[in-house]
């Protein structure tokens, strides 16, 4: 044991976070260095076996949203969180994400390593999504984390806006043909781009009066939140309306909380 944690003082390079193996995703706790880390583990006391301790990699996140059928993946939607959902969570930010473009390298890249992904997992009937970073130290693709399900954070309806394709109605339908004994076939879908931009806002009802591009395929209602999806044929300008929109919701919405030390669902 000893020796284990004296090579992990060597692996501090980066950030790293230890979370509670019930709710991974909402009860991240930041660890900059060997010293912190010591004193965590001192105060968790006879609870450390509850707890994973994670380096995190500073990088760019994707997300490959799929649906497979027999064993087959169907269809593959590769996008970029343009700020990770770590910083978001833990640094109050503003929660964005954006289609990449269509035979690219990260396109071709990712779509690979998500079949390798729904192959290892032995995934056969649904939806998935799933999450790779490509670290910034060396430039490789690593796999974080997969789901059998769409993904949430109305990532969906940017897949559809995008694609013309519902994630959650074409799931219902592969698992139909499943039951029926029958074949699926995606249905034939667009290769436009889009966006999502969504933050916590300061009033509980924002005024969406200002937002008024063609562009704009989709308004978030949900009390003290202010969100938006952008679609066009032209990556550049989602790019475009993402950052626009960034500013003007900083400065005239934002609104931000501390991320919650136990999980709220």
């Amino acid at each position: 044991m000893m020796r284990i944690f004296t090579d992990l003082r060597s692996q501090f390079r980066h950030l790293a976070g230890k979370t509670p193996y019930a709710g991974l995703s909402h009860r991240n706790q930041k660890v900059y260095n060997a010293e912190d880390l010591w004193a965590h583990l001192h105060h968790l006391g006879s609870h450390r076996h509850q707890y994973l301790l994670e380096r995190f990699a500073p990088g760019a996140v994707y997300h490959v949203d799929a649906l497979t059928f027999d064993g087959k993946v169907q269809f593959a939607k590769v996008s970029q969180y343009v700020d990770t959902p770590f910083e978001v969570a833990h640094g109050g930010g503003i929660f964005k994400s954006v289609t990449v473009e269509e035979g690219s390298k990260d396109d071709k890249a990712l779509k690979k390593l998500n079949e390798k992904v729904m192959k290892g997992f032995g995934m056969q009937y649904s939806a998935s999504h799933t999450e790779f970073i490509r670290c910034n130290e060396d430039g490789e693709y690593y796999f974080l984390e997969t789901s059998s399900r769409v993904g949430g954070a109305h990532l969906s309806d940017m897949v559809e806006a995008a694609t013309g394709l519902n994630l959650w109605a074409e799931w219902a339908r592969l698992e139909a043909a499943r039951f029926l004994g029958k074949n699926y076939t995606v249905p034939k879908t667009r290769k436009d781009h889009a966006g999502i931009i969504v933050s916590l806002s300061r009033y509980a009802e924002p005024d969406y009066s200002g937002f008024n591009e063609k562009e704009i395929a989709w308004h978030l209602h949900k009390k003290h939140h202010i969100g938006l999806i952008v679609r066009s044929e032209s990556h550049k300008r989602v790019h475009e309306l993402l950052e626009n929109y960034t500013h003007r919701i900083k400065e005239e919405y934002h609104a931000s909380l501390p991320a919650p030390d136990k999980p709220t669902s």
